[in-house]
């Protein structure tokens, strides 16, 4: 038998490139689970800062917002949870009786990079419009309703 011999294993070349597909397939992998935990990061981060801005709103909707705008205090810092958040409170009256334009933004830094989240809604304050002496009459009866609005 001569010149024909069994070769038993890889190549040299072959080995390469089934090395050079493996360590893709690691390379593909490990960025796809480093894009996943940055994406999760980031959506705590946006959850949290939600949270934040809906406190805001809670204790503005609490105090009414005439009392809020009294205190005068328009924003704040929030350091209890990572990476730290800056809220702010805009108003706007609306020129409709006591209705007001309310947005609450929230900022942070994250790696260097800035991010805000916003929310806006609308809130009722104290009316300057008194309503008095008003008769509502139907078919079963009178009624009679005083007061203010």
């Amino acid at each position: 038998m001569v010149g024909h011999s069994r070769q038993r294993g890889f190549s040299l070349v072959e080995a390469l490139v089934a090395g050079a597909i493996l360590s893709g397939a690691v390379l593909t992998v490990t960025a796809i689970s480093t894009n996943a935990l940055s994406a999760a990061r980031l959506n705590r981060q946006y959850e949290v800062a939600a949270a934040v801005a809906d406190r805001q709103l809670r204790i503005i909707d609490y105090v009414g917002i005439d009392g809020f705008l009294q205190t005068g205090r328009f924003s704040g810092d929030v350091s209890e949870f990572e990476p730290g958040y800056h809220w702010e409170v805009a108003t706007e009256y609306q020129d409709i009786d006591s209705l007001y334009l309310v947005t609450v933004t929230v900022s942070w830094v994250d790696r260097g990079r800035p991010y805000k989240f916003m929310v806006e809604t609308m809130l009722d304050g104290q009316s300057t419009y008194t309503q008095t002496g008003t008769t509502d009459t139907t078919s079963t009866g009178s009624q009679t309703t005083t007061g203010s609005r």
